[in-house]
Formats: C-alpha cells, sequence, structure tokens
C-alpha cells in the first residue's frame, strides 16, 4: 500500500493499464494513507462514505475486464476543491451560509475527470469563498502545512497542495484568482499551474480573471492533467479554440541551443517594490542557478509600468467579480455570517461606477501590451510565488512583511497579481527549502497561450532540481 500512494500519477496509470494492481488495491491504499495522515493536516474534507468509494472502484476493476478502459486517470481517487460541484458530495465554498449544500451535478472539469476515470471520494479544504491564501473556514477548519502541520497550506488550493504533497492524492485540481494555484504549490513543495485564459473552459462573456487549473508532484503529470481538463466546450464562448491534444506529448525540455539560449527576466521584489519576508528572495534565487546551468540567460529586468497601477487594476476588477456574492450581502441575516473580507470585497464593487470599470479595462490593456513588449526581448519571465514563508496556521494573514504593514487583507500576495490580470500561462515550481526546512517557490510566465512550451522548460528545470521527490514531509516516515 505504501509503494502505491508513493507512486507519480503516470506509474499509477501504467500499473492499472498493465493488471499489476486492481482498482480496488489503489482505492483501499489511498483511503488507509489518508485515514493516517489527514488528521495531523486536515486538506481533505467532506469525504465520501468509504464503502461508496469502494464500490465504484469495484465498477471500475469490472470495466477493465470488460476491456473499457475510460482514460488514463481510471480508478484514480480524486478529491475536488470545496469551490467547484461534485454531484452528491458537500459544496459548501468553506462558507456556514452553505454548510448543507451538495453539488446537483457536475462542474465541467469534474465532468471529465470522471470521464477519464477518476472516483470522486471527497473535496480539497480553501478559505471560505477563496478570498486569501490561508486554507481556513467555519465549516472544515483549517488546513495544515505538508511539512509543519502547525503552518498554513496557503490558499485558495491549500487542502489540494498539502493532500499532494503527502500522497494522499495522485493529482489535485485548483482554481486561481490571485496566486491560489501557486502559492499554495510553493508552501508544500509542489507544482501549480494557472493555464493561460481559457484553456480551462468557464461559462461567461467576461474575461474576469479566475481559471481552473492542474496541480501534480511533475510536470509531465501536471500536462497530462491539463490535457483533460482543457479544450473547448460549448459552453465557453471565450475559451481557447485548440483541442487539448498536445498536452499528451512527451516532455522533452526546451532550453534552446547555443545560437539561440532561452532568454528570461528575473523581476524579483520589482526593485524593492514588494515587501518579502527575509530568506524568500534567497531561495528564489537558486532557481535562477539551476536555470544557467540548462544554459538559460537570466536578467534581472522589469516590464516598463508602474507596478502600482497594477495592483489598482487588479483590485477593480476583484472587487467586480465578487459582486457574485451581493444577495448574500445584501441580507443583514446572511451578511453576519459572511467572512469579514468578503464584506469588504463587496462593499468595494457595490461603489464602483461604469466609469470605474472603463478604466480599469483600459489599463488591463495597457499592461497587457507592455507585456507584448516585454516579450519581444525576454522568452520567460520568474517571479518569487510567494512573498513570505508559511506562517502559523492561527494566524489569518502576515499584517506585515518584511517590516512593512500591509494595507489589505492580501497585499502580502501581490507578486502573483501581474501574471493573473494579464491571463498568461504560469507554473509554480519549487525553488527549496529556508534553514527552517520550511518551502518556497518561484512562478515560471511564458507567454500568451505558450502553455506547451512553458511546460516544456519547467520539464527542464525539474530534472536539474527533482524538488518534491528530494524533500519529502516527516510525515511520510
Amino acid at each position: 500500500m505504501r509503494e502505491i500512494v508513493s507512486w507519480d500519477a503516470l506509474e499509477l496509470s501504467r500499473a492499472i493499464g498493465n493488471r499489476e494492481v486492481s482498482c480496488v488495491e489503489v482505492m483501499e491504499a489511498y483511503l488507509g494513507h489518508i485515514e493516517r495522515i489527514n488528521p495531523h493536516v486536515n486538506a481533505i474534507v467532506g469525504a465520501q462514505d468509504p464503502e461508496i468509494s469502494l464500490r465504484q472502484a469495484r465498477e471500475r476493476d469490472a470495466q477493465l475486464l470488460r476491456g473499457e478502459r475510460l482514460g488514463w486517470m481510471h480508478g484514480f481517487p480524486h478529491a475536488v476543491k470545496d469551490l467547484s460541484e461534485a454531484e452528491g458530495l458537500p459544496w459548501t465554498e468553506g462558507s456556514p451560509l452553505h454548510r448543507d449544500r451538495s453539488g446537483e451535478g457536475d462542474a465541467l472539469f469534474v465532468k471529465r475527470l470522471k470521464e477519464a476515470g477518476a472516483v470522486v471520494i471527497g473535496k480539497t479544504n480553501t478559505p471560505e469563498f477563496g478570498l486569501g491564501s490561508q486554507s481556513y473556514n467555519p465549516v472544515w477548519g483549517t488546513t495544515g502545512n505538508a511539512y509543519d502541520p502547525a503552518r498554513t497550506a496557503g490558499g485558495s488550493s491549500g487542502g489540494a497542495a498539502a493532500a499532494l504533497a503527502l500522497r494522499m492524492l495522485p493529482l489535485a485540481d485548483g482554481s486561481d484568482y490571485m496566486g491560489s494555484l501557486r502559492n499554495p504549490a510553493a508552501f508544500n513543495n509542489v507544482l501549480g499551474m494557472r493555464p493561460s485564459w481559457g484553456r480551462v473552459p468557464a461559462p461567461g462573456f467576461v474575461p474576469q480573471l479566475s481559471v481552473t487549473g492542474p496541480m501534480a508532484r511533475s510536470t509531465a503529470d501536471l500536462a497530462r492533467l491539463l490535457s483533460v481538463m482543457a479544450g473547448p466546450d460549448a459552453s465557453a464562448p471565450l475559451g481557447i479554440p485548440e483541442g487539448p491534444e498536445r498536452f499528451r506529448e512527451r516532455l522533452e525540455g526546451d532550453v534552446g541551443d547555443a545560437r539561440t539560449r532561452t532568454r528570461i527576466a528575473w523581476v524579483g521584489d520589482w526593485n524593492g517594490r514588494l515587501a518579502t519576508e527575509p530568506g524568500v528572495l534567497g531561495v528564489c534565487r537558486s532557481a535562477l542557478s539551476a536555470l544557467e546551468t540548462l544554459g538559460c540567460e537570466v536578467t534581472e529586468a522589469v516590464p516598463d509600468f508602474p507596478l502600482e497601477e497594477i495592483w489598482q487594476t487588479f483590485l477593480t476588477w476583484r472587487w467586480w467579480a465578487n459582486l457574485e456574492r451581493y444577495e448574500l450581502y445584501a441580507d443583514p441575516r446572511t451578511r453576519k455570517a459572511m467572512k469579514p473580507e468578503a464584506v469588504w470585497e463587496t462593499e468595494h464593487g457595490i461603489a464602483l461606477s461604469a466609469l470605474d470599470l472603463t478604466r480599469a479595462a483600459a489599463a488591463r490593456d495597457r499592461w497587457y501590451a507592455a507585456l507584448t513588449e516585454f516579450f519581444e526581448r525576454y522568452d520567460y519571465i520568474l517571479a518569487p510565488a510567494a512573498q513570505v514563508f508559511p506562517f502559523d496556521k492561527e494566524t489569518h494573514w502576515p499584517e506585515r512583511v518584511g517590516g512593512r504593514a500591509m494595507d489589505t487583507y492580501h497585499r502580502w500576495m501581490e507578486t502573483v497579481v501581474p501574471w493573473s490580470l494579464a491571463g498568461l500561462p504560469v507554473i509554480g515550481i519549487p525553488a527549496g527549502f529556508d534553514g527552517r526546512g520550511l518551502p518556497t517557490g518561484v512562478q515560471l510566465i511564458g507567454r500568451p497561450h505558450a502553455d506547451f512550451p512553458l511546460l516544456q522548460l519547467a520539464h527542464a528545470y525539474e530534472q536539474v532540481t527533482g524538488w518534491t521527490g528530494r524533500v519529502k514531509p516527516g510525515l511520510l516516515d
């Protein structure tokens, strides 16, 4: 059983496909491992009755006997982030207002995971309404870090990242508006990919900033999970029309050659503009060295655009997005049960005018144009994935970073904002550990829609660093 949960997803897929292990054996191994490990971190919540999960695993085995393998995830246990709907499972978004709500259907990406053979066994924890990079809420409680359960796992995909790092899941899904796939990946020494906006389809005619994406312990697994989640759908009018087939191709690593060296811009703390905890940038710089070892040319540079304007533009878009909860806010009875940060976001959204939104849209266009010019000189951008190391999980959010006061509940995550606003593909990759054994990571940012080349470079980086396999959480011992 211990061996089964230690396999990466592609290894597990091959073992099931070759009939080396049954789907029931896989399910028993994971359920037993979750029973032992999850009480330490509270990453998986709203779990399905184990007997139901085992019955579904037996159905997967019966399908294999009939030659009906559904896909490469056939028989995989999977838990869906509790911001997304999965039929028959709790769908609380971490809010007491939805404590008793269950999914009546599946979100599109969940449907695709099931069609690929996954068995959904529960949910992964998240902050209330996904607000903030600290996965605590009054419904499920707080998720601890895989490397130090007394510290935060980050968020909002904190439960997913911790469960993945602790081998309670072979793969994980997450969503990302403000670093929710990248920040928890950094805090738990795994990989999280924010795909290009529209790569994983979502309904709607407004290009809001949130995307759904994959999390994994290897780039090969990351790409293969993206191949299931991505691809056009009639329900998503603004989705990327390109099919997902390329993400099933083998990753070889793409770092150019002696004549065309891959050029990478390291933005760091934006010339001191971003507050960072001492030690974070030092660990991140080890990623620069690894990329230079591969033959990349890494230069310190930042785009020619005011970072404060990026931040203010982001705030406007986010306030607008949070008006989806206006009806909860409008009723004084339900407003009392809302997280203070949700009330703050909604009240700022109510105050917006059409002119505010028009100006924010224009500023977003200008920022995208500045990045287009920047990518004429650089192939990729590298940035810290977090400005702090994992902090005490009893702390809701850091009020001071590097001696500076934070003026909002999420200012300490500003490093992720520019790339969310531009809709670029980003992979959060491990960078190493500090002297206390706490992990952090970097963001590798690609050109618009260049998701596959980005995965290739991340794969090459992985070959020379191998952080997820080299340093495993102590709880696994």
